[in-house]
């Protein structure tokens, strides 16, 4: 999600031998064009950014077996399909056409439609769980969207989401760095909409680089992530270790740690709808 030079890295594909299992499921020509505002699986210099938002994916994932599961933004569309290996079934709704089109020909188990976040084309109280992942950042305007995700919900139903943390993404600002961003939220706030939209947030925790990521921002002048922003900017070859140091990142690089919520660099919570309200 290195969104500043507008421009598409080298796709190297098989050069990336940590790249998610759902890229061998369809043919490497379907694949949408890195913008900036998702991210997308099999590129090099975009795998730190994918992995993060992966392990979400990866961690959650339980929380979707046996279960009719609407992902709210499906952008590339692999998330969606990681669900369809747990789930009863699974909805993909996007406001992008163009990937909408993609997940219905690279991912045929998701029921993916085209669709307005702020009005959700479901019935009420029909989806067990709604998946919303690094979205709510992008919407103008959260606290109907989060609405409309309680109306769809059955009772008990929870909603995942994540979205970066405003203290760590942006820091010292009131508006977020990320052009494609409209509103970023901290812990408190994010806290704040889920109750306001009639949720019980059941768990707030937190995306913390592990161990290897934590020498990785070391051994990259102190921070792993501004080193790739600052080659993204210059729009020039990325040095090899820098590809190659991204390049073999996987989830397990990656910890949810509810403690230090202020330091995470995404904020995952697991808000629910309670039957009585």
């Amino acid at each position: 999600m290195i969104w500043t030079t507008g421009t598409v890295p080298e796709r190297v594909g098989t050069n990336v031998s940590s790249v998610s299992d759902t890229n061998s499921r369809a043919d490497d020509t379907l694949t949408l064009p890195l913008t900036g505002e998702r991210t997308v699986p099999g590129i090099a210099e975009e795998n730190y950014w994918f992995r993060r938002h992966e392990v979400v994916y990866r961690r959650l994932l339980d929380r979707c077996r046996d279960r009719t599961v609407l992902e709210a933004g499906a952008g590339e569309g692999y998330g969606a399909d990681m669900i369809a290996d747990v789930a009863t079934r699974v909805i993909g709704l996007d406001y992008d056409e163009s990937a909408v089109t993609h997940i219905r020909a690279r991912y045929p188990r998701v029921d993916m439609r085209h669709g307005n976040l702020a009005e959700l084309p479901l019935d009420a109280e029909t989806v067990d769980v709604v998946v919303n992942f690094q979205v709510i950042e992008h919407l103008w305007d959260q606290g109907q969207f989060l609405r409309e995700c309680h109306r769809v919900l059955t009772p008990g139903g929870a909603l995942l989401i994540s979205t970066p943390n405003r203290i760590t993404f942006s820091p010292g600002r009131d508006t977020p760095l990320n052009p494609f961003h409209t509103r970023e939220l901290d812990a408190a706030e994010l806290s704040e909409l889920l109750e306001d939209a009639g949720f019980r947030v059941e768990l707030m925790t937190g995306v913390h680089h592990g161990p290897a990521l934590r020498a990785l921002d070391a051994k990259h002048g102190g921070s792993f992530i501004d080193a790739q922003i600052e080659r993204a900017l210059a729009g020039e070859p990325w040095p090899a270790d820098l590809t190659d140091d991204v390049a073999g990142i996987t989830v397990d690089d990656f910890v949810l740690d509810p403690e230090d919520i202020d330091s995470s660099l995404d904020l995952v919570a697991v808000a629910v709808k309670d039957p009585a309200r």
